[in-house]
């Protein structure tokens, strides 16, 4: 007979060897899930990924890009981020500017035109008698935003005919203090910081306050950075200064930002005023636009697909505002119909672009 001392040894010994064959069997057990749980979200990701960025990393070829220097910095960014996928796409973007991107484009000498304006009838004109078709992408919204101290609690809503008091070559020397532009304001000094004459938004402003593209005062702070904009104005009671809309949201807590009247009264540049058209007129749409035949070609459709899809994430990165997601749906389906022509094209100020993409192409 077995002493209770041996049985209880037994039972111990049973008990352990339960033990250790159930750990194992956890052990074993959870291997198996581990290794679904670290398969499966690649699997997910690459099945999601498939129809919004159909590309093939066997693409090659080149796709020529010039134009707007302010349309630039977006189409190199997704260019850089699609090469990643198809390095043996070369994408070199050029900048001669809006005007000269699309005398290149029209003469058939580049696929891609980024413009920071609409196409113009003669441009038009100039491409049919080339043969070359466009299709016509907006991509983003441009806003400026007129920024003050956070001192200054006198300038809350600027008019045009203001600005352009402040900013006018004609103030040169002559207009230094804020009583000049209103005279209820203060007599208190200005000093102005606004982007170089190399800047894209540089000659948007200007356009849209003087009248005439590059027309500015010449002593005010100008800069390529608009960080350097954000401190000059931070550094003053009686600084004003101009940038893209989302560098004013990143600094919104230490700078006060300026509504816009532009004839029917005072709007902010707030997202929604700007991809609306009611902030009028420093909010205008940005474009790229594709030769049809270009399209035709596999490694430049695959790069607007991309462009249109997962290149939108960038848009903000580089300073601009997104388009409204019905916009975007529009300019998808424009692209993939490769619909030629214009609706922009002499458009009035203050149309937003879903309902300029609903127009009639000319």
């Amino acid at each position: 007979m077995m002493s209770k001392k041996n049985i209880n040894r037994s039972v111990l010994a049973f008990v352990a060897g339960v033990t250790l064959a159930a750990t194992l069997a956890s052990c074993s057990g959870n291997d198996t899930p581990s290794t679904t749980k670290a398969t499966s979200p690649a699997t997910t990701q690459t099945t999601a990924a498939t129809p919004t960025t159909p590309v093939a990393s066997n693409l090659s070829g080149n796709i020529t890009i010039d134009g707007s220097n302010t349309v630039a910095p977006i189409s190199k960014a997704v260019a850089e981020d699609f090469a990643k996928s198809n390095p043996g796409v070369k994408i070199p973007v050029g900048s001669s500017g809006t005007g000269g991107g699309f005398k290149k484009f029209c003469a058939g000498d580049i696929d891609i035109s980024d413009a920071s304006r609409p196409i113009k009838a003669k441009e038009a004109e100039e491409c049919k008698k080339n043969n070359v078709e466009f299709v016509e992408l907006p991509v983003a919204v441009d806003g400026l935003t007129v920024i003050v101290n956070k001192e200054n609690t006198w300038a809350k809503c600027l008019t045009i005919p203001e600005l352009k008091t402040l900013w006018s070559p004609d103030s040169e020397g002559k207009v230094t203090t804020w009583d000049q532009v209103r005279p209820d304001f203060p007599k208190e000094t200005i000093a102005l910081f606004g982007r170089g004459a190399d800047s894209g938004t540089f000659d948007y402003f200007t356009e849209a306050v003087n009248g005439k593209s590059k027309a500015i005062r010449k002593d005010y702070q100008p800069t390529e950075d608009s960080n350097i904009i954000v401190k000059g104005v931070q550094g003053g009671k009686g600084a004003t200064g101009f940038l893209g809309a989302s560098y004013y949201e990143e600094n919104a807590k230490t700078l006060n930002a300026v509504e816009i009247d532009g004839g029917k009264g005072c709007v902010a540049s707030t997202t929604e005023n700007i991809t609306t058209g009611k902030y009028s007129p420093l909010s205008r749409p940005l474009f790229i636009y594709v030769s049809k035949k270009a399209i035709t070609r596999p490694e430049v459709k695959a790069f607007i697909d991309f462009y249109l899809t997962s290149g939108m994430k960038l848009v903000k990165d580089v300073g601009y505002v997104n388009l409204p997601a019905d916009a975007l749906t529009k300019v998808v389906a424009r692209f993939k119909a490769s619909t030629v022509g214009s609706t922009f094209m002499d458009a009035p100020t203050g149309v937003s672009v879903s309902e300029l993409m609903a127009k009639d192409l000319k």
